[in-house]
């Protein structure tokens, strides 16, 4: 047993924000990340945008000095989020278990359960695009993601090296490519869910996951 039970995590919902100009800037970010994802940033225009939101271009400037400072928010927004969201689950399963590796264990049932919670709301993975993408974005926002990317990796690394110091490793794995197995099975569940039309896809890859963690550090 690993704890876990019953118990469901949802992403935390996000306070609305205080004034007309925060939610219009919040329109805005929200409109450019389903554009940026859908067709790529390249494509996406300042005048779309400003159409879609039922505003002037004036007071789209109002809000970002031109679309590189768009895009700069946009990123910092998506990984602020992220950050929030991975840590909050993180703080969850902590608390549930003073165990290292059934506080994982619980900690990656809650991801399963948030990522079949949140993949209608992804029309696509943020990471890959700005990845694919990178001669359409500037060196700033490339850096920003990929040091992201490095501190989810790190958050995983460390709880997995916590682990392997109370229970012996069973399998000729590297930790650090356990790590980055959890990253490559959510980008790319991403993408297997559309293709597939799948909602749960990711959520079913995590706990595939959950079980080879488990199978890593115990026996049955």
């Amino acid at each position: 047993m690993d704890g876990a039970g019953d118990l469901k995590t949802v992403p935390e919902v996000q306070s609305e924000p205080r004034t007309k100009g925060e939610r219009t800037r919040e329109r805005l970010l929200d409109l450019a990340q389903d554009a940026v994802i859908r067709k790529g940033f390249g494509a996406t225009s300042i005048e779309e945008l400003v159409e879609a939101a039922g505003i002037t271009k004036s007071g789209f400037f109002y809000h970002f000095k031109d679309k590189a400072d768009l895009a700069r928010q946009l990123v910092e927004r998506y990984i602020d989020r992220n950050q929030t969201f991975l840590d909050d689950m993180a703080k969850r399963a902590r608390e549930l278990s003073d165990d290292s590796l059934h506080s994982f264990l619980i900690f990656l049932k809650f991801y399963a359960e948030a990522m079949d919670e949140l993949v209608d709301d992804h029309p696509g993975c943020m990471v890959a695009t700005i990845t694919f993408q990178d001669l359409i974005w500037d060196g700033a926002t490339r850096k920003m993601t990929v040091d992201s990317v490095k501190a989810w990796r790190g958050l995983f690394l460390a709880w997995l090296e916590e682990i392997a110091a109370v229970y012996p490793l069973k399998a000729k794995v590297e930790l650090a490519d356990l790590a980055d197995s959890l990253l490559t099975l959510t980008y790319g569940g991403m993408t297997l869910a559309k293709a597939l039309q799948d909602d749960r896809a990711i959520g079913k890859q995590a706990m595939m996951f959950r079980e080879t963690v488990r199978l890593c550090f115990q026996e049955r």
